[in-house]
């Protein structure tokens, strides 16, 4: 472990010339993937660093022990070796974790989608209720919310809804999310008190820089229209709907939400450089893409990553079967005590793979 902690703190200093050159200063691509990387690393560089004195503060007392006769000073000597070894064991468990692979996107943005599936208008109106769960877990985190593109039902409810999320770490929690969310409960229009089932889909992008995906203009077909549907007189009457078609992979956005054409175009062409992005990481990695493409699957009640039953107040999720009984606060936005459990299964099966990958001696 030691042996990579030094090469990359060494790889650490590396990037930091390499970021002050003329150079990479003058390439907008290269200056943001140095960035990242230089971010990713940093928490390591700066364990080991403090990992290398703890270890030095422990020899130093160590070696006074040996010159010392005086019995209290010795006392004190040995409480001061075993705090430091303590604190170097603390820092080597850490940073075993941090040396863990990453992913690359966990320090991005990230546009959500959230799609009405098995239900009917029972079904929008759950994803509606997902949606408001994930702006209050949001407003906790101090994450900033920006809707792109909504489809209502009229009733409350969404056919779809696409929204962005501003903040750090955010797709490094919200990436758990992506699948069929099944809600069982008793819709408003039932009169003999029958629960229902229906289901929503998430799927989550992390969204990319601008100079990561290219799209030149030779490739966009760009048409506006007319809005249609409820916003008053102005969206009805004004060429503010935009539909952008990406002509290379046939990649169609229609956004029609603001009033305005020029930000109707800015969320159209943010939406699609983050679904590029997500094809180009599927081309590139054979596993992220059956991940992605098994994320929302058919929308199958089925093929649920969780359950919400109103009637018991109970949220399961199948992944890592665990059971609360506190559905009404998780939907005010205490998320945490799920995506937390779900982080630590995928932290123990990732170091499981690490054991199991590392060569025998």
């Amino acid at each position: 472990m030691i042996d990579r902690l030094e090469a990359v703190a060494r790889h650490y200093r590396e990037l930091e010339e390499e970021m002050a050159r003329p150079e990479a200063l003058g390439d907008p691509q290269r200056l943001a993937a140095l960035g990242r990387e230089l971010r990713e690393l940093q928490p390591l560089a700066e364990g080991y660093e403090q990992l290398v004195r703890v270890r030095q503060e422990a020899e130093e007392a160590r070696q006074l022990l040996r010159q010392e006769h005086e019995p209290q000073m010795q006392e004190f000597l040995r409480a001061e070796e075993r705090m430091a070894e303590q604190r170097a064991a603390d820092l080597e468990e850490r940073l075993r974790d941090l040396l863990l692979p990453r992913d690359p996107n966990d320090e991005r943005d990230v546009i959500v989608e959230i799609q009405a599936a098995e239900g009917g208008q029972e079904a929008a109106l759950f994803a509606a209720d997902l949606f408001r769960m994930y702006c209050r877990w949001a407003d906790t985190k101090g994450w900033r919310i920006e809707v792109l593109d909504v489809q209502e039902t009229g009733i409350g409810g969404y056919d779809k809804i696409e929204f962005e999320v501003h903040g750090r770490g955010a797709y490094s929690q919200l990436k758990f999310e992506g699948g069929v969310h099944r809600v069982q409960r008793v819709p408003e229009t039932e009169n003999q008190g029958r629960i229902h089932t229906s289901a929503a889909t998430v799927a989550v992008l992390p969204e990319p820089d601008e100079v990561e995906v290219d799209l030149p203009e030779r490739d966009l077909k760009i048409e506006t229209s007319t809005s249609t549907g409820p916003g008053g007189q102005s969206v009805n009457t004004t060429y503010s709907a935009v539909r952008i078609t990406h002509l290379p992979t046939g990649m169609v956005v229609s956004i029609q939400d603001e009033k305005s054409q020029l930000k109707n175009r800015e969320k159209a062409l943010r939406i699609l450089r983050a679904r590029l992005y997500e094809r180009k990481l599927a081309e590139q990695h054979a596993e992220i893409d059956r991940q992605r493409r098994s994320m929302v699957r058919g929308g199958n009640r089925s093929e649920k990553i969780r359950t919400y039953n109103f009637k018991e107040n109970r949220v399961t999720d199948h992944r890592i079967n665990l059971t609360l009984y506190k559905l009404d606060r998780v939907l005010a936005g205490e998320l945490d005590d799920l995506i937390t459990p779900l982080a630590a299964a995928d932290r123990e099966a990732r170091l499981a793979e690490a054991r199991a990958a590392a060569p025998r001696t």
